[in-house]
């Protein structure tokens, strides 16, 4: 399955302004968004999901729906991530099918071995450093963390880094062997880094669709 690199994780304040970005993102060339809506009435995620759907499909951008898989499949969405205290991804697995991409959170080696084990398309890795949209919580991994976990992990997994990373970060990131970035803030603040970001991942659209079929 072939997952994009560069991931962006929405924003806002209110769902309109969610949608509004991920319009911006796909408009800038995201080849993957996530709509992430916490604290939320089921009802306006469906809603906000449906109309986040309509736009992807209008760019061909894929869309991941955080921690609802139930919602994912409704919408129609490329996929589901999931946090360490959603469903498990075998339960949202068997829901969804195969085609559907199921990403998960880890902060440790041991949570990158364990969601291995449960069979998801791709990690989301982190923090890198100490961001506002998490509850930070969780240790940040730096450059060093990275390349550690990666080491022992020796997984063809997609690690995707995720925390408060900018654009100066992404060379040395993928120095540690990390597969691709999720980013919210540094793309929110200016939708004209998507291009940026992936000329420096090298996610070239060409190379993608040369391998879809």
């Amino acid at each position: 399955m072939n997952i994009p690199k560069l991931h962006y994780i929405s924003q806002g304040n209110t769902p309109e302004e969610h949608l509004e970005n991920i319009q911006k993102a796909c408009t800038h060339g995201a080849e993957l968004v996530q709509l992430r809506l916490k604290n939320t009435v089921e009802n306006t995620l469906l809603k906000t999901a449906e109309k986040a759907r309509k736009i992807t499909s209008h760019f061909q951008t894929r869309l991941i729906i955080n921690d609802h898989y139930k919602i994912a499949k409704a919408v129609n969405a490329d996929g589901v991530h999931l946090g360490k205290t959603d469903a498990c991804p075998l339960e949202a697995r068997e829901h969804l099918g195969k085609w559907f991409i199921i990403g998960g959170t880890a902060n440790t080696l041991e949570d990158c071995q364990n969601l291995i084990s449960k069979q998801v398309d791709y990690i989301g890795l982190g923090p890198f450093r100490f961001t506002k949209t998490k509850d930070n919580l969780s240790p940040i991994l730096g450059l060093e963390g990275y390349q550690s976990i990666l080491e022992q992990l020796k997984s063809t997994t997609p690690i995707i880094a995720i925390g408060g990373i900018i654009e100066q970060d992404i060379p040395q990131l993928l120095q540690t062997g990390i597969y691709g970035i999720a980013m919210s803030g540094a793309i929110t603040g200016n939708f004209n880094n998507i291009s940026t970001f992936n000329k420096l991942l090298n996610a070239s659209a060409t190379f993608e669709q040369r391998h879809t079929f």
